[in-house]
Parts: structure tokens; C-alpha cells; sequence
């Protein structure tokens, strides 16, 4: 594991388009997913011990965008040759173990995650409704080991200005993980 921050991506970079497949293959586009007041992308694996923390909290934040119109997609783009924990089956035990309710799409070419200059996962971009980029950065203070709770307060705080129109505080925290597995 090496503990990799975010690049952080310029504010106001239009979401890149993607057209990537779910574990059983269903084909799905940034643009179905979009909703009316905007788009979150989390580049995600199943093995990662920064994402194994958030899972539960992931699934809960899938269910509580769809009340607020705001699509959400994880993509997961690792390696599986090299990092079978993470193949398509393993996404499929993850979807339904922890009830995701947004899609989890395999990025096998890794094209989408390179478009989008994720670094580590988890990696989290909020596009409003223009597909303009509003926040990327961390969930919250919570690490593997450090005892802190997870809340996801610092993207619920982007969410929350999102859908009230307010504006979103540029101050952002890298988010931190495991880096992307690159082929």
C-alpha cells in the first residue's frame, strides 16, 4: 500500500465523458448518470483499506444523493491481473454485500481514471449541473488506524452548498488512499 493524496484537479474542469461497463457488463455514460443538480465520480476498489473504511458510508451516500438529484458513479480501474481482489466478480460481492445503489463501473483500460487525473482511491470529484468540477478532495479526516469517525463532513459540506446554490468553500483537503494500480 502507498499512501498517495489526490491531484487535484483544477475547480471548473468539465467532468471528462466515460462509457464503462458495471460488473455484469451494463454499459453506462456520464451523461445517464448525471442528474439534475449535478454529478459524483469516486474512483474506488474493493481491496483498498481506505476505501474498506468507507464502504458502508459510500453505500449511504449513494441513497442520499438520489433524494438530492445528484447522480453518483464509482469506477474502479486497477489492475485485476495483478490485483485480483479488485476483478469485476469481486466488484459484484461488493455491490451486493453493502446494497450500492449508484453504479460501480470497471474502467479496464484505466482511460477514464487518466482523463480524470485520479491518483488514489478513494478519489472524489462533485460536478455541478454543468458538469462543471466544484469540489475534489477528501471524504473527511477519517484514516485507517486513526480513530477518527467517519462522517463524510468535508463533501457533505460541498454537497449540501451544491444543492442550496451557495458557493463552495475552494479550501479543499486532498483526499487520501492507495494509489491508483496503473498497469
Amino acid at each position: 500500500m502507498s499512501l498517495t493524496p489526490s491531484n487535484m484537479l483544477p475547480l471548473g474542469t468539465i467532468a471528462p465523458d466515460f462509457k464503462l461497463p458495471d460488473a455484469q457488463g451494463k454499459i453506462f455514460t456520464r451523461d445517464e448518470i448525471l442528474q439534475a443538480n449535478g454529478l459524483l465520480v469516486v474512483f474506488m476498489c474493493n481491496h483498498c483499506p481506505y476505501v474498506v473504511l468507507l464502504k458502508e458510508a459510500l453505500a449511504a451516500l449513494g441513497s442520499k444523493l438520489q433524494s438530492l438529484q445528484i447522480g453518483m458513479a464509482g469506477i474502479n480501474a486497477n489492475d485485476v491481473t495483478n490485483y485480483p481482489d479488485d476483478a469485476p466478480d469481486k466488484m459484484l460481492q461488493d455491490i451486493k454485500h453493502f446494497n450500492y445503489t449508484f453504479p460501480y463501473l470497471y474502467d479496464e483500460s484505466q482511460a477514464t481514471a487518466k482523463a480524470y487525473d485520479a491518483a488514489c482511491t478513494p478519489d472524489f470529484f462533485l460536478f455541478d449541473q454543468e458538469l462543471r468540477l466544484v469540489y475534489r478532495g477528501q471524504f473527511d479526516e477519517a484514516r485507517p488506524g486513526n480513530g477518527v469517525p467517519v462522517t463524510g463532513k468535508d463533501l457533505y459540506a460541498a454537497i449540501d452548498a451544491l444543492v442550496a446554490g451557495k458557493p463552495i468553500n475552494t479550501q479543499q483537503k486532498p483526499s487520501m488512499g492507495c494509489n491508483i494500480k496503473w498497469k
